[in-house]
């Protein structure tokens, strides 16, 4: 087997609990993957505001994350303000996106990503569920601000609903992402962590047939399949298995530990 060269890690789910926790046994493992001369790429739906300090609190001070589901990628310096650059921005039009939800889920909670920063609301979120700074605007101003990435939360929801939601309205003009609970992430149209990682690959002159990827989501499906060894963990839904090579381990498991451990071999 060809030795990975780049391996693309989700956060949330993959290296961390739910409960923001990530193991002492994951954290040194990924710091032995990047000892040994891996580029280690961390893809993950957080705004880079969030995932720069998961970065660091792994090691990774110098490299690359992608952040906001592919439409943000960043380069780690610790020289930098904040220890990191951004290189890379994509944005949309929400307006359209979320005018057309909004009529279907009008007691439904909206987030704006405000780059670098937080996000603009429409209403306060649940505890804890977006990170950042968190500005309530009026809705006319959080239908026309740019965008990389938006939230849609409607608790009294599930993702069945949100599905059908979005078969019903017909999202074309952007990517999106049902996640675990009543949320669904909207991205600019051709935008994924496979995508911009694809981007990074080219930039370090990875082969295709080097790459790794795990993780856990419906926003992981193409990054799982751009990777030449795809990896679901198991507490993954059956699509997200099914678009992946392999499956590990539950994240109460430590699932990722056993890929991290096999490309130190």
């Amino acid at each position: 087997m060809t030795r990975c060269r780049l391996v693309a890690l989700d956060v949330d789910g993959t290296l961390m609990s739910y409960d923001g926790v990530i193991s002492d046994e994951v954290r040194a493992a990924v710091r032995a993957v990047r000892d040994s001369g891996l580029h280690v790429v961390l893809a993950t739906g957080r705004g880079v505001h969030s995932a720069a300090p998961v970065a660091m609190e792994l090691g990774l001070t110098q490299g690359w994350v992608v952040c906001s589901n592919g439409a943000v990628t960043a380069r780690l310096d610790p020289a930098a303000e904040n220890g990191y650059e951004i290189v890379r921005v994509v944005t949309f039009d929400p307006g359209p996106a979320l005018r057309t939800i909004a009529l279907e889920l009008p007691d439904a909670l909206f987030a704006v990503e405000d780059l670098g920063l937080g996000f603009r609301v429409s209403a306060d979120f649940p505890d804890g569920e977006l990170s950042g700074d968190l500005e309530v605007v009026s809705w006319e101003e959080l239908t026309s601000t740019p965008a990389t990435r938006v939230v849609i939360r409607s608790p009294g929801s599930t993702p069945e609903l949100f599905h059908d939601l979005v078969e019903r309205v017909g999202l074309h003009e952007v990517e999106y992402a049902v996640g675990w609970s009543a949320w669904l992430d909207l991205t600019p149209g051709g935008v994924s962590k496979a995508s911009a990682l694809e981007e990074v690959r080219q930039h370090l002159g990875v082969q295709p047939h080097a790459t790794v990827a795990v993780g856990d989501g419906g926003n992981d499906v193409q990054m799982l399949r751009w990777a030449a060894r795809g990896v679901a963990m198991g507490h993954a839904s059956e699509a997200v298995r099914a678009a992946a090579d392999e499956v590990t381990g539950t994240i109460d498991d430590d699932g990722a530990l056993a890929v991290l451990h096999s490309l130190l071999v």
